[in-house]
């Protein structure tokens, strides 16, 4: 396990609030894969640069089994993190790899890849998260790049507190993620609190950021925040960042990022800036162009 212990960081002296709870929309992506839509299209410009977030997760094989067969993507970025399962990714631009318990994969469509996600069990607990992140307009074209990081790969700390902290993007208490974006300043931290304990993370004023308990509940400036349900953090001007706090024992997701304000045109899995972007994606699909 790759465990760094953390340096000193710049104390939260004004936490922010909740600005409100969100309850995700349980509904079926690919070949009928069960799942729940925390972040939902109508949150896009809300906690932009992200587009979606997943959460998927069933002991019943008949939940997901079928995975996610080919299909395409274009101008945003995919993030899995898996906690239990192993599901097999393929792509268009020769990518492969296994994703298993604790293993991040990180794909950048770009101008266009094709993949498949398919589960490589038949029985068991699959349980984990994809967030799209969006990209700005003059990267949306680049080429297509992927990456897996194994659980053992991902930097890893634990405060004074106790808390054990597993950083996929940005940094934390001096611990660099896997992954940086300059564009977006992704920060992407999984949390898990012991009884009675205290994480404080600071948060540059203007980025978008959430939380999302997945485990037990957690109180962020006095509000509770139960199991399954994601809190939209305020941009309050004066605020320098959150902080989270655990009654029990509680697992969570702190996410953050600067947004782009780009104009964000969606169809499907084609994420660009206009409608004739849009058209062009579909064209270039149609026509076999993506890959």
């Amino acid at each position: 396990m790759n465990t760094t212990t953390p340096s000193q960081t710049t104390p939260v002296t004004r936490a922010r609030a909740v600005e409100r709870l969100v309850v995700g929309m349980a509904t079926t992506d690919g070949a009928g894969v069960k799942l729940t839509r925390v972040l939902t299209h109508s949150l896009q410009q809300r906690l932009d640069p992200f587009l979606m977030l997943d959460a998927f997760g069933s002991d019943d094989p008949h939940d997901y089994i079928a995975g996610f067969p080919d299909h395409p993507h274009r101008g945003f970025e995919t993030v899995t993190y898996m906690i239990a399962g192993r599901m097999q990714h393929r792509d268009s631009a020769g990518n492969e790899g296994l994703l298993e318990n604790g293993g991040v994969q990180w794909m950048t469509a770009g101008r266009g890849v094709i993949h498949s996600e398919i589960p490589q069990q038949e029985e068991g607990v699959m349980e984990g998260f994809q967030l799209w992140l969006n990209l700005p307009s003059h990267e949306k074209m680049n080429a297509p790049w992927y990456r897996d990081f194994t659980a053992a790969d991902l930097p890893r700390l634990v405060t004074d507190a106790g808390v054990a902290v597993t950083v996929i993007a940005g940094e934390s208490h001096g611990v660099r993620g896997a992954v940086t974006r300059e564009a977006t300043a992704a920060l992407y931290l999984d949390l898990h609190l012991p009884a009675r304990a205290r994480f404080a993370q600071p948060l540059p004023v203007g980025h978008n950021a959430f939380v999302y308990v997945y485990r037990g509940e957690v109180r962020i400036a006095g509000d509770a925040v139960p199991s399954q349900r994601m809190a939209i953090l305020a941009n309050d001007r004066e605020a320098d960042g959150v902080v989270i706090e655990a009654s029990g024992d509680a697992k969570a997701l702190l996410i953050a990022g600067r947004p782009l304000n780009e104009p964000i045109a969606q169809y499907g899995p084609f994420v660009m800036n206009t409608k004739e972007e849009i058209y062009q994606a579909l064209n270039d699909f149609r026509d076999g162009r993506l890959a």
